[in-house]
């Protein structure tokens, strides 16, 4: 996330274009029919999907395949996406003025292959508000448009023909500006074809699709028949991507300004050798994609390794893994890791985290974890939300994103990591809990999304609020790293000090009925999690307690080095505890114990070693820890690691 006043001014020039806020531009034909009452979410049936398939020559396992993709079937009450798509069926409705304000000099779709609603009214005679705000409407629209392109292609039409015959045609619906993205899209929709899917939508309709055996042996070779270019091939070219993932390169700076030494944007190293990668940050920037894009290329403000846009996934490469850039606020982490910025706003959550944008992340990062050797979990893949402060004044200025609404379950299942949610331990005091409250269903009350002393519209969290005592109406606990003069929690959109996000680990101290207390920031926090709809879920492993004898040890929010370890000419970097401790008789999960005690000297743009651009390496050694919302650092002197019970 991005929240400084210069980004702020830069992106206030940045006009969002009216399809992006909700206008329709695109109007229906002058013959259409006009638009029937919207169904009722309990008279609309899978069927739909069916019954359109066969009107108009689609396999339907292709039509539910298409339309998880581009929604997970959801319809998103008739709200449109960020790229102006509607429905389950993601219709969608931009005009060649629109394209334009949202390319730039980037590829993008082309202007006609943006108006599929107004191709899909054209198509069924149905009206364009239907096509937006009904669900079977939208369904029918959506195989009308697939059977077009089938039939474009001079490919066979037909509901009973293979699934396989189809790629054509889904790379086109993929509305993409190359066939990289075209191909990329279309290798989406036939790996969840040959998986099968099951979900009950917003809608609460439970849609079944069995897996397709054909599906998996798809005719890649039609997406030569799609007009369009090649796109940027990530073997010839610098990107470090998938090559299944439309990527390019658009490097940020690296390069002197000003006259007193100043440089930017990020650093030169040689990672791993000078500090390994152990954590992939995900961002949201705050601010859409063409204004965060230019900033990135100023040498004067931060940097980050990747720029993801929502309406499609489309991502930009601008620093090197081996390089260090500037984006999670703490030098050691930045050190550590790779950033991930994705295009949204937190508090709009899922208007902007779109199915495209969750699943190209997740082909990127675990691309980027094979080659790091990057564990694929919550204590590795994390949110800069997750980023601790390096000292107690930098605690408070700590950034929240990509916020309550990024689904990190989700975004797991995507990465063939699912965050583990089947117990077969008692969950009782001495055990590791998972949290896992779900998304969608998982509705908890946020405010200020929109303006001061507001309630944020309701949808699905991430999240689990923490209280001090086992009651509804208990206040919520304290974070004195965020509010200092003591304050209770909030519920404030920003306010992530009594939160416990999914996929996040605790130690439990109590149980008392329904309610569990974990330990949280140095103290007890109470969540509810019934037998029969638990939000957390009981797993072995290893917890971290206070040395015999230790009334309370000190929590940190870096692992630098010793002083003996800095060798003459670079100044000790000095080790100082954050304001929370962990006292006697309290346990924390252990994250990773073979963290690097290190610091990378770069201070100047041409420095050279031994006193600048080299890694300090320390023996006094440190092990990461889940502590409350944000991870942090123990000193292996100072607690004992043992099997939780």
């Amino acid at each position: 996330m991005l929240r400084r006043p210069k980004i702020l001014a830069a992106l206030a020039a940045v006009a969002l274009p009216a399809a992006l806020v909700g206008v329709s531009l695109g109007g229906p034909p002058a013959e259409a029919s006009p638009a029937p009452a919207p169904s009722a979410p309990s008279a609309v049936a899978a069927t739909a999907y069916s019954a359109a398939a066969a009107k108009y020559g689609v396999p339907e396992s292709v039509l539910l395949a298409v339309s998880y993709a581009e929604s997970r079937w959801d319809d998103h009450a008739g709200a449109p996406s960020t790229s102006g798509g509607y429905g389950p069926m993601h219709l969608t409705a931009l005009g060649a003025s629109e394209v334009a304000d949202l390319s730039g000099k980037q590829k993008v779709a082309t202007a006609e292959s943006l108006q599929t609603l107004d191709k899909a009214s054209k198509l069924t005679g149905l009206d364009a508000t239907a096509l937006r705000t009904d669900i079977t409407a939208n369904i029918t629209g959506g195989a009308a448009v697939l059977a077009s392109y089938q039939k474009s292609l001079g490919l066979p039409l037909g509901a009973t023909t293979s699934p396989a015959e189809w790629y054509g045609a889904v790379a086109s619906y993929a509305e993409s500006g190359d066939k990289v993205g075209a191909a990329g899209f279309a290798d989406d929709v036939y790996s969840i074809m040959a998986k099968g899917a099951a979900r009950t939508t917003n809608t609460g309709q439970q849609i079944v699709m069995p897996a397709v055996a054909a599906a998996a042996k798809p005719d890649k070779a039609q997406v030569n028949k799609l007009s369009l270019p090649a796109g940027v091939q990530p073997s010839k070219s610098d990107v470090e991507c998938p090559a299944s993932l439309d990527c390019e390169w658009l490097p940020a700076p690296y390069s002197t300004f000003g006259t007193t030494g100043d440089y930017g944007n990020h650093d030169l190293a040689n990672r791993p050798k000078t500090g390994k990668i152990d954590y992939i940050v995900i961002h949201d920037t705050e601010g859409t994609w063409q204004g965060v894009l230019n900033l990135v290329q100023d040498p004067t403000y931060v940097s980050w390794n990747y720029t993801m846009r929502s309406s499609d996934g489309h991502t930009w490469q601008h620093v090197k893994a081996k390089d260090v850039a500037w984006h999670a606020g703490n030098w050691y982490v930045n050190m550590h890791s790779i950033g991930i910025e994705h295009e949204g706003f937190a508090p709009q959550g899922a208007t902007w985290f779109t199915e495209s944008m969750y699943r190209n992340s997740a082909k990127l990062v675990k691309y980027l974890s094979v080659k790091n050797n990057i564990p694929l979990d919550r204590a590795h893949i994390i949110g800069h939300d997750q980023v601790p402060g390096t000292v107690p004044s930098t605690v408070a200025g700590m950034h929240w994103d990509p916020g309550p609404y990024w689904d990190w379950e989700h975004y797991f299942d995507l990465l063939g990591a699912p965050i583990w949610g089947k117990s077969v331990l008692p969950v009782r005091a001495g055990s590791i809990v998972t949290i896992k409250p779900g998304f969608k269903d998982n509705v908890q009350v946020v405010s200020n999304c929109d303006a001061p002393a507001t309630t944020c519209t309701p949808q699905g969290t991430n999240f689990v609020y923490l209280r001090q005592s086992p009651d509804d109406n208990a206040p919520l606990v304290k974070d004195i790293g965020l509010h200092p003069t003591g304050i209770d929690g909030t519920t404030d959109v920003s306010d992530m000090g009594s939160r416990a996000a999914a996929g996040s680990q605790y130690v439990v101290a109590q149980r008392q009925g329904d309610w569990v207390a974990v330990w949280y920031l140095g103290a007890l926090g109470w969540f509810k999690s019934p037998a029969a709809h638990p939000d957390a879920f009981s797993k072995p492993g290893l917890v971290v307690k206070p040395k015999a004898g230790k009334t309370s040890v000190p929590v940190y929010g870096r692992a630098y080095p010793e002083q003996a370890a800095y060798p003459t000419g670079i100044p000790y970097q000095t080790v100082t505890p954050l304001q929370y401790s962990i006292s006697a008789g309290q346990a924390y999960p252990a994250a990773d114990l073979n963290i690097e005690t290190d610091y990378y000297r770069a201070v100047t743009f041409d420095g050279q070693p031994p006193t600048d651009h080299v890694q300090v390496l320390g023996k006094d050694k440190y092990y990461e820890i889940w502590f409350g919302h944000r991870m942090a650092y123990v000193r292996a002197a100072d607690v004992d690691v043992r099997p939780a019970i």
